[in-house]
């Protein structure tokens, strides 16, 4: 299944922040609370992600092989004024131009210090792309605009984020998958808008030309194995890919305009309760 290069990943960090200055200045109420994020204020979202950018920053470049505390990052929390759009737009435009010039000069194999088992710059670059990815539709839901994300990065966001719930099965305590039905092992994404990646047959799977981009979602022994294509499952959740992104990361109610979960609903608000993604 794809991965996008470092270069794109970069490039997609420095989009996503552009998209999120725009609902920063858009007249938006910095106070609202973020729906999907109850915890937080649309500024304090915004705060968290500026955050977030530059303590990556620091970790890549200073290629840190520990984690680095949060008081040795500077502006960490952002600009000392609250409710101010224009500084919290200019602190998070170079929170961006820092860890993009950072990630680009050290390119995706440097080693710094890292958590899921991945331990270069490569994992903070696709990492910070799908964090601002999935967090600036949080942003546009508070502030009612439009959103939108390119196939690519949508596709790569559900991957990335199945990963992630890989590595936390294997770190942590689980069920093991043979005490659990059959029934509730498969889940299957089914993009209607989107063409399955040219290379999506790599690993012995085949995906005939034209195919819908799909995902089919199995928790085994070994924990969780996603494979590109269809099967039957016990339920499938099925719509426009961002839509199917944003369901899968509780961003959406199922019941969403566009979306159908097709067989076994309860299996699919099982794993969305039980494997829920700040």
């Amino acid at each position: 299944m794809t991965v996008l290069t470092h270069e794109r990943y970069c490039d997609e960090i420095a989009h996503q922040v552009g998209e999120l200055r725009t609902v920063v200045t858009s007249g938006a109420d910095l106070a609202a609370t973020v729906p999907t994020c109850p915890d937080w204020s649309l500024e304090q979202l915004v705060r968290h992600l500026g955050g977030a950018l530059r303590w990556v920053d620091a970790l890549v470049r200073t290629r840190a092989q520990e984690n680095i505390p949060d008081e040795r990052i500077a502006l960490l929390g952002g600009p000392d004024a609250e409710g101010d759009p224009a500084a919290l737009d200019a602190w998070l435009a170079q929170s961006a131009e820092l860890v993009v010039g950072a990630l680009r000069e050290a390119g995706p194999d440097t080693k710094v210090w890292g958590w899921a088992g991945v331990f270069d710059s490569g994992f903070w670059a696709r990492r910070m792309t799908h964090e601002i990815t999935v967090h600036r539709a949080d942003a546009a839901l508070a502030a009612g605009l439009p959103y939108a994300v390119a196939p690519d990065v949508a596709a790569d966001a559900v991957d990335e984020w199945l990963e992630l719930v890989r590595w936390v099965q294997r770190n942590e305590p689980q069920p093991a998958a043979g005490d659990l039905p059959a029934a509730d092992r498969t889940i299957q994404l089914h993009a209607t808008d989107a063409p399955a990646e040219p290379d999506a047959g790599r690993g012995g799977v085949t995906v005939p030309p034209g195919e819908a981009w799909g995902r089919v979602i199995e928790l085994t022994e070994q924990g969780v194995v996603r494979r590109p294509g269809h099967e039957e499952t016990a339920v499938t959740l099925r719509g426009p890919l961002t839509s199917v992104l944003l369901a899968f990361y509780g961003r959406l109610p199922l019941d969403s305009p566009g979306l159908e979960v097709l067989g076994e609903r309860e299996v699919l608000e099982s794993w969305l309760a039980k494997t829920e993604f700040g």
